[in-house]
């Protein structure tokens, strides 16, 4: 297990600046020379049954094997030696016949043990301390790499479980002991160097939560979702145990809808159970663990403190149960699935828009069980200012509330959804980007107990009528209407259909030399040409732009259609206004007249 650099059986030790903390790294696990965020200082020593030989390379000379006793004052684990020692039976054990392994606790593990048990295993040697040190011996040779994930050895002392967990980053943990120097061989055995003094496990995860003070909130959470059945099964799991003070941090009203909520509550218990056992020890760096809600949870490390989610919220690591391990965590986990869409907006870039929400009083939709979907704009749209909250912009939040939970995976282009407003939106898809009439997505869904939160990029406009409509509606555009009805395009414009309409403003016809002018607006077919260049034939809104598109007119060419810092240009043009939706298209507002190639 150790990586030979340059000379023969020398073996690297990652030492943690300012601790007494030893990473004995094999080839695999060559960490980032950082470990939980704090640097690490390498230095080389002989490996395990190695010593130097003056004025040779490395460490060419192998030690004689010796027996198990001598091995443990090898290995550096004199405290373990002498504690056999004072026990009547175990040193003549160690030193005869046979094959054990033994998980020796580094001197620095028996020293840190709490001085009243070190008193009780002390004061009786013959029971107490021996039965100890039995637990952690094995009655056959076991090396590292038999050591699998998940398994249990069966110790010296009435057969009790140890239990082996083997991680990907290389690192082994004993019953959630790091593994610190491996596969030092005795004579009549093995011994492996731990950082903990170990001891029996009798409970499994839920005995723990039933028999612990500060679980009594969890217990009746556990009790009321029928997970009691996970919790007492088989399995390796991880469980993050929310505290009562957890479980105080939140709303009192949170907490009673989602302890009323059956689905809700197995949400939020799911997502505090990792898949897998996960001891302290083996965490150096963050990492993405499932639970059994399917989220994922970031775990990871800052010094000496665990992190979830980059939050030191444990605060008592690896108890120990039958199957798997539980860290006491001091703030409730609430995934997405167990909230309200208040709740899910409540502390994301979208919040702004939920004000609006709760000043026009629709609170309740947002805090109810109506399965619906809100479309919320970033708060970066409103920067200069938001909307005053009269009928007209009930109307308008009315219609950011889709009548159904969608996920945005399944919308497909020209679908149509149906809002609380009564409006029907369309649904338009390109090819990097996915718009709700003018509005688009910009992140990923939240999907809460009811409502689903899409976030989007504006405040969404529904269409007030057809191209023709809202053209006669703007007074903007008095000349282009003339001139759609002389060249006859009039009935086009407001039939069904997907248009990109281009519409010069009046200052746009104004700015053509005056003879040019009138010879266009007397000339029909010249006129109906030139118009149906400013017509694309599908809708194109300006989320859905990207770099550059070109767009077919209905006269055939193609319009260069581009974007910059949010700005949309036509044919190198910067438009005017963008984004006038209408229900057969959508309309720019340009301030020249295009010139077909």
């Amino acid at each position: 297990h150790c990586c030979f650099y340059f000379s023969p059986n020398v073996c690297a030790v990652q030492k943690l600046i300012g601790t007494n903390k030893k990473y004995f790294t094999n080839c695999k696990q060559w960490y980032q020379r950082k470990i939980c965020g704090k640097s690490t200082v390498i230095s080389y020593e002989c490996c395990p049954g190695y010593e130097k030989v003056p004025g040779e390379k490395g460490c060419p000379a192998a030690l004689p094997l010796s027996n198990l006793y001598e091995t443990l004052g090898v290995v550096g684990s004199t405290t373990t030696q002498l504690y056999t020692d004072r026990t009547e039976k175990l040193r003549p054990e160690m030193e005869g016949p046979g094959s054990f392994t033994i998980f020796a606790p580094s001197n620095e593990a028996w020293a840190s043990l709490p001085a009243e048990v070190l008193d009780s295993l002390v004061s009786n040697v013959n029971i107490e301390l021996l039965n100890a040190l039995r637990y952690h011996m094995v009655n056959r040779r076991v090396l590292t790499d038999e050591l699998k994930h998940g398994m249990a050895l069966t110790s010296m002392y009435q057969n009790s479980d140890i239990q082996i967990h083997h991680y990907p980053n290389g690192i082994v943990t004993v019953n959630c002991a790091r593994l610190l120097k491996a596969d030092h061989h005795a004579t009549n055995g093995v011994v492996h160097l731990i950082d903990k003094v170990i001891s029996t496990i009798s409970n499994n995860i839920q005995q723990i939560i039933e028999i612990e003070d500060t679980f009594e909130t969890l217990r009746a959470a556990v009790a009321a979702s029928g997970l009691n059945t996970v919790l007492e099964g088989d399995g390796q799991f991880t469980l993050l145990a929310p505290t009562n003070e957890a479980f105080e941090k939140i709303p009192a009203e949170t907490l009673n809808r989602i302890l009323g909520d059956p689905e809700a509550l197995r949400d939020l218990l799911n997502n505090h159970i990792l898949k897998s056992a996960m001891c302290a020890e083996a965490i150096v760096a963050g990492m993405s663990m499932e639970t059994l809600e399917g989220t994922t949870l970031e775990v990871g490390c800052s010094g000496d403190m665990l992190t979830i989610n980059g939050k030191a919220i444990i605060s008592n690591k690896d108890i120990l149960a039958t199957n798997g391990v539980i860290h006491y965590i001091d703030e409730l986990l609430i995934p997405d699935s167990a909230k309200t869409l208040f709740e899910l907006a409540a502390e994301s870039d979208v919040s702004t828009a939920v004000d609006l929400f709760r000043q026009a009083g629709l609170g309740t939709h947002l805090s109810g069980n109506e399965r619906l979907t809100l479309l919320a704009p970033l708060n970066s749209v409103f920067k200069d200012g938001t909307p005053n909250i009269d009928a007209h912009a009930k109307n308008l939040l009315l219609n950011h509330l889709i009548k159904d939970q969608l996920a945005s995976k399944y919308l497909y282009h020209g679908q149509t959804l149906e809002t609380l407003g009564g409006k029907k939106l369309r649904v338009f898809v390109y090819r990097n980007s996915l718009c709700i009439e003018n509005s688009c997505i910009a992140a990923h869904d939240k999907r809460g107990r009811y409502g689903t939160l899409f976030t989007m990029d504006r405040m969404l406009t529904p269409p007030m009528g057809t191209v023709m409509d809202v053209l006669k509606a703007d007074n903007r555009f008095s000349m282009l209407v003339a001139a759609i009805q002389s060249a006859g395009l009039t009935e086009m414009l407001n039939r069904e259909g997907a248009y990109t309409v281009f519409a010069p403003t009046n200052e746009a016809f104004q700015a053509m030399p005056s003879g040019e002018l009138n010879k266009l607006l007397g000339n029909a077919k010249e006129l109906a040409n030139i118009l149906k260049y400013h017509v694309g034939d599908e809708i194109l809104v300006s989320g859905g732009v990207g770099a550059l598109v070109r767009l077919k007119s209905l006269r055939g060419d193609k319009l260069e259609v581009s974007s910059k810092n949010n700005v949309v240009s036509v044919n190198k043009e910067p438009v005017a206004e963008a984004d006038i939706m209408a229900t057969n298209g959508v309309v720019y507002a340009i301030s020249s007249v295009l010139q077909p190639p």
